[in-house]
């Protein structure tokens, strides 16, 4: 790894963590106010948003621990990094939520069928619009950092933050419909809704992280684009067996290239270094392991059909 990818990665694990650090704080800050809340006001909705919150917590110190780790440089045991302790983080987060949903769900279910109403709103409504303006905040802080390192932990955390901020919203909504309008059911119908939402997201945010655990190939549309790089080099007769996948905020490549048969080692060697600037003037910060082949040469295997674009 050279010196301006070692940089770029840590100065990404710095704002991982700073993204992780700002919804943990949030998040510790909204559980103490939503919990006196839901005491007062005995609303499900709030209730909902208070678990919400204090899964939230628990998922931001998972996040934090997760980018912490992501952000830690290779070392013997882990010689392609530690970039999947985020997937990981991501799926703990994915699980949380998911309980939530669940225990939301049955709870706005027993309080339909036991016709329970809720107590005096403004303690409610309150708490509810301190907490939209702190998730606002911090969601504009997420979208910042997730705009530059690409991590997939703080993506998650940012959409069960996105999820807290729709929750607040309903709790206001559930709160003014049941106490000042009269409108039976309200808080608790608004509670199940949050609860699918919540069950909606945490399917939604599995996906990614499932992505970089199982190894996916990258997308067909970037596969193909760096192919076409390495195709502009005059030496190379084709490219085949390449292999990609992600890691947290990594990308790694591996292909075989195919040169003149009678290309000396050294000569060889020089064609792969200049491939490898080229495509990291484009793809920064990836990593990549280069085979050189005599032309008409082919290994077997999954991508031994990966000719040159005008090939494929």
């Amino acid at each position: 790894m050279n010196a301006a990818t070692h940089a770029a990665d840590h100065a990404n694990a710095a704002l991982n963590r700073s993204a992780a650090l700002a919804s943990t704080t949030i998040a510790a800050l909204l559980v103490g106010l939503k919990g006196w809340a839901a005491w007062t006001t005995g609303s499900t909705a709030m209730l909902g948003s208070l678990a919400d919150t204090a899964l939230d917590l628990i998922s931001s110190i998972a996040t934090l621990v997760g980018v912490w780790v992501a952000g830690q440089p290779a070392d013997r045991q882990h010689r392609f990094g530690h970039g999947k302790a985020e997937a990981l983080s991501a799926m703990f987060q994915v699980v949380l939520i998911s309980i939530s949903a669940l225990a939301l769900g049955f709870h706005a279910v027993q309080q339909i069928m036991a016709h329970e109403r809720t107590s005096a709103a403004g303690d409610g409504i309150i708490v509810s619009a301190i907490a939209i303006v702190a998730t606002l905040g911090l969601l504009a802080w997420q979208r910042h950092v997730i705009a530059r390192t690409k991590s997939v932990a703080i993506a998650t955390d940012h959409l069960h933050y996105k999820a807290d901020l729709l929750v607040n919203v309903a709790v206001i909504a559930a709160l003014v419909l049941e106490q000042q309008f009269d409108v039976t059911h309200a808080d608790p119908v608004f509670g199940l809704g949050i609860a699918l939402w919540l069950a909606w997201g945490a399917w939604s945010a599995s996906q990614q992280a499932i992505v970089q655990l199982m190894d996916r190939e990258w997308p067909e549309e970037k596969r193909q684009r760096f192919v076409e790089v390495i195709a502009r080099h005059p030496e190379l007769r084709g490219v085949h067996d390449l292999r990609t996948r992600t890691s947290g905020n990594r990308d790694f490549v591996q292909f075989h290239v195919w040169v003149d048969p009678d290309m000396s080692i050294r000569a060889a060697h020089t064609v792969m270094d200049e491939i490898e600037l080229k495509l990291r003037a484009e793809f920064p910060g990836v990593e990549m392991l280069i085979h050189p082949d005599p032309e008409g040469h082919v290994d077997t295997g999954l991508g031994a059909k990966d000719l040159m674009p005008d090939e494929i």
